[in-house]
């Protein structure tokens, strides 16, 4: 009889069949027909990888609950943060109804026309970084093949930095795990990098406003 994680195994590998057929079908007839099973099939091997990292007790990402869609092709986050807050900015995903596939809209932060943004305050940040890599390079991550997915808002469920970061405050004479219970590590991957945070929560707040206004409001909370 095979183990829990055998089973998780064997489901993953018949769900990369199942994606690599549904690849095929997309790649040589591409009639339009076959996209619903191309995506119905990558849906399913996320989750099976997330299960087999379940019964692996591994870290792996997770989709969240979260408000707003980030631009695919020119998000530009900008990440601002002290010693206890962190606050991402990034375009939010829009529809031209006008665009015909004649021309490109470049996206400015130095305008100051008025566009759609998103700020996400982390709150109680311990830690966060934005960068490396990038969309083109996304395979060669560590957690991909782990539930791993770009352009979408996740949580790295047992986590090894979480983990990392607990066990150097460990040493503190004052150091109690109770403190971390709540502690979690959002993932967003976005075109030209990754942005990653330790921290309890986020709030998000949209904004009709230029880049550069939003920036002022900001650097305003950080110093508050």
């Amino acid at each position: 009889m095979p183990t829990i994680i055998e089973h998780y195994e064997h489901k993953l590998n018949e769900a990369k069949a199942r994606l690599k057929k549904a690849s095929i079908a997309v790649s040589t007839k591409n009639t339009g027909i076959e996209w619903p099973e191309f995506n119905e099939a990558s849906k399913h091997l996320l989750i099976c990888e997330r299960q087999l990292a379940v019964s692996k007790n591994e870290e792996y990402a997770d989709v969240i609950d979260f408000p707003v869609v980030w631009d695919v092709g020119a998000p530009l986050p900008h990440l601002f943060m002290n010693d206890h807050k962190a606050y991402l900015l990034f375009y939010v995903r829009s529809v031209d109804p006008n665009w015909d596939g004649t021309y490109t809209t470049i996206v400015d932060t130095a305008s100051d026309k008025a566009t759609s943004l998103a700020l996400v305050e982390f709150e109680y940040c311990t830690s966060a970084k934005l960068g490396s890599p990038n969309d083109e390079v996304f395979e060669g991550h560590p957690l991909y093949g782990k539930g791993l997915e770009l352009y979408a808002p996740l949580q790295i469920i047992n986590s090894n930095w979480i983990k990392e970061i607990k066990k150097i405050n460990s040493v503190h004479t004052n150091y109690n795990a109770d403190n971390w219970k709540n502690t979690k590590h959002f993932f967003f991957g976005f075109h030209d990098s990754i942005f990653e945070c330790i921290a309890d929560s986020f709030k998000v707040e949209l904004h009709q406003t230029s880049f550069r206004s939003l920036m002022q409001i900001v650097c305003q909370k950080l110093v508050r």
